[in-house]
């Protein structure tokens, strides 16, 4: 009989509410929670990246090895005057290529002059440029070209495989002596995406004539994205997980009792 009354005061049910439900009602309401911020942060990355960036691919090889034929890159919205000295940029000029993106390397703005080359350098207002970005122990170009004072409000632009590239040096006998509008910019590319490249390097070269542009926020975008499917997928297990170990407390506690029978 003692054994009888102690097998009915154990709770028939202990754990497998928590089986049932997977997990307390607190745990719910906070796995809840925690998958509806994740959602956000995701949704929220791709928009943000939406409003911020544009995708384009490089049909060419002129900006080799930087960008290889092909390639995706994501492109930053911006207006020419945040233009600077080694930016990347996508731009549209009808003396280039009609009804055609064209994606370049800037390396002089209004005011500079740019000749090339002295000692296998390009140099801007006199100053020799180191070009990490160009193809492993190739020169800044092939055949040299004279002084070029680039007017206000326009850049002058080459591509980064010099040999092949229909750039600024292109176009030295046009009125424009090869230079471009600001206003022709449309965006400034941030990172190569496919095949997967990463950001572009800060082009350091050109630091001691002005200030660089400073990377876009698509770290940031990338890290909200990541970090919104972790909380997702964190949210979304905690019930199942919740439930597991519910059973698993029940079956302990049913092999306890049977054992004091």
């Amino acid at each position: 009989m003692g054994g009888e009354s102690m097998t009915r005061t154990v709770p028939s049910g202990g754990g497998t509410g928590t089986a049932r439900t997977g997990g307390g009602r607190l745990g719910q309401r906070l796995s809840g929670l925690v998958m509806a911020l994740g959602l956000v942060m995701f949704l929220g990355g791709f928009a943000w990246a939406a409003l911020v960036y544009r995708p384009y691919t490089v049909p060419t090889g002129s900006m080799s090895p930087t960008i290889a034929i092909g390639d995706r890159v994501l492109a930053q919205r911006i207006d020419g005057d945040e233009v600077r000295r080694g930016d990347v940029v996508v731009f549209e000029d009808e003396n280039w290529i009609a009804h055609s993106k064209v994606v370049k390397r800037v390396v002089a703005v209004g005011g500079d002059t740019v000749s090339c080359c002295t000692d296998g350098k390009l140099t801007v207002d006199g100053k020799p440029i180191d070009e990490p970005y160009l193809p492993k122990g190739s020169v800044a170009e092939l055949k040299g070209f004279g002084t070029v004072t680039v007017p206000e409000g326009r850049l002058f632009l080459l591509g980064d495989e010099r040999q092949g590239s229909l750039d600024s040096t292109a176009h030295l006998t046009d009125a424009a002596r090869g230079t471009v509008s600001r206003d022709a910019v449309s965006a400034r590319v941030d990172a190569v995406v496919w095949p997967w490249k990463g950001m572009l390097e800060r082009p350091t070269g050109f630091e001691t004539l002005g200030a660089l542009s400073e990377p876009g926020p698509l770290r940031t975008i990338e890290v909200l994205i990541v970090a919104g499917a972790v909380l997702v997928f964190a949210g979304g297990a905690y019930g199942p997980v919740a439930a597991r170990l519910g059973r698993s407390r029940t079956a302990t506690t049913r092999a306890e009792t049977a054992g004091a029978r």
